[in-house]
Parts: structure tokens; C-alpha cells; sequence
């Protein structure tokens, strides 16, 4: 890809803009000399003003979701974009949600703009398991943990039961929970169906892969190592 094209498609400006960052020298080898248009370095030697390109096409992010953030563009109030760089909403191909996480739950949210893996990752096939960590307004009666593994759970106004799911009651208001699949609002409405309501929300891990060394509100770019966790290699 050209350099002009492959910056504007990273959200750093149009194509005019990019021309122009290139004649004033703002785009750099990593010893700070001034590159062409027709360069052909690789990605990861490029500097834009002194700083590494942000990561290529194909790249996934983990971010840990504080409370009160929205998975969206578009809707009003606090977006989950606003903790990326600005010209990541505007990155082509667009970055996406790997399975969203309401504005009152907290956690592990994967962005990519890898189409391919992203069905993976979601696709029932792979069964990556989403694990939960959830706290309750009452203390739980002692039958959740077989109606959840029942596998013939129904929610209201679906005609599917839901597939088994573990629960580990770490105490009376509080448990993990490990759903294989990702139905709307799952965790709350399977409570919800016990007559109790959950008051905290946290997806702490994503098949094998987990939030350890990223503080709430920051995020990180995940290697392939990071990935492979995913699907349990």
C-alpha cells in the first residue's frame, strides 16, 4: 500500500493532508530522517511526528471498560472510542466490537478490523467461553448452578433454551459465571429469571485470555501470542 493511502486509512488525515505531512518531513525513518511517498519501509520502521505508526490493518486491541462507557460511534454521553486516539473511529477498515458490553458492565472488550477473526472468535463453532464475575442485590437460593447447567433454560420471549453454563458461587451475593454463547443481556436476564438482579458486571476473560497488566481505561495492542490464548493454544 502506498505510504499516502496507508496513512489516511490509519485516521491520521485525508490524502491531501498526508501529501502534505510527507513534504514537511513530519513522516520519518526511525532515525528521524524524512521519507518519501514511494517509500517501502515496513510498517513498524515508520514514525509519524516522532511517534511509531499506529498498528496495521489486521491488528486486534484489548481494552479494560470502566463503567459508564457506551460501545458505540455515534450515541451521546461517554463512548468507548474515547479511550483510543481520536483517529481511531475513523480508521479503514473500521474497527469493531468483538461482542459488546453494555454501558453498566465493565471489562475485557476486543476491537479488530479483522473480519475473519472476528467470526472466529464468535463463531458457536470455536466455543470460546466468556467469563463473568457478578455481583447480586440478594443472596442466591442454591439452585442457579444446576438451572444454568441445565442446558433447558429458557429467557422470556425466546424459543431456545440457552447452552449449559458453569457458575462458581464465590459467596451468597457473588459468583463467576461462564456463558458459551453471547445472547443480549445474558447474564442479567438469567439472574433476573431467578429473581435476583445484578449489580455488578465484569467480563474478566475471553477463552484463555485475561485483563492481567491493563489498568481499567487503558488498553493494549495483542500479539499473536495474546490471540492464540483466544482459542486455548
Amino acid at each position: 500500500m502506498r505510504l499516502v493511502k496507508l496513512l489516511a486509512n490509519l485516521g491520521y488525515g485525508s490524502r491531501k493532508e498526508m501529501q502534505a505531512a510527507i513534504r514537511n518531513g513530519w513522516v520519518t525513518d526511525k532515525d528521524g530522517n524524512a521519507i518519501k511517498a514511494d517509500s517501502k519501509l515496513p510498517h513498524e520502521e515508520i514514525l509519524f511526528d516522532d511517534e511509531p505508526l499506529d498498528p496495521p490493518e489486521g491488528s486486534v486491541i484489548l481494552l479494560n471498560k470502566p463503567l459508564g462507557y457506551t460501545c458505540s460511534m455515534k450515541d451521546r454521553g461517554r463512548l468507548v472510542f474515547d479511550l483510543l486516539p481520536d483517529r481511531y473511529r475513523v480508521r479503514k477498515p473500521a474497527l469493531s466490537f468483538v461482542g459488546r458490553l453494555d454501558k453498566d458492565t465493565t471489562g475485557l472488550l476486543l476491537f479488530t478490523d479483522d473480519g475473519k477473526l472476528l467470526h472466529r472468535i464468535i463463531s458457536p463453532k470455536a466455543d470460546v467461553a466468556k467469563i463473568y464475575e457478578v455481583e447480586l442485590d440478594r443472596p442466591m437460593t442454591g439452585g442457579e448452578g444446576d438451572l444454568f447447567a441445565s442446558g433447558e433454560m429458557m429467557l422470556d420471549n425466546e424459543t431456545n433454551p440457552l447452552k449449559p453454563a458453569e457458575l462458581e458461587v464465590l459467596s451468597e451475593t457473588t459468583a463467576r459465571l461462564t456463558l458459551h454463547e453471547g445472547r443480549y443481556h445474558q447474564v442479567r436476564r438469567m439472574f433476573a429469571a431467578t429473581g435476583n438482579h445484578v449489580t455488578k458486571l465484569h467480563r474478566a476473560q475471553l477463552g484463555g485470555l485475561t485483563l492481567d497488566g491493563v489498568e481499567e481505561g487503558t488498553w493494549k495492542l495483542l500479539t499473536q501470542t495474546d490471540i492464540d490464548k483466544i482459542f486455548g493454544k
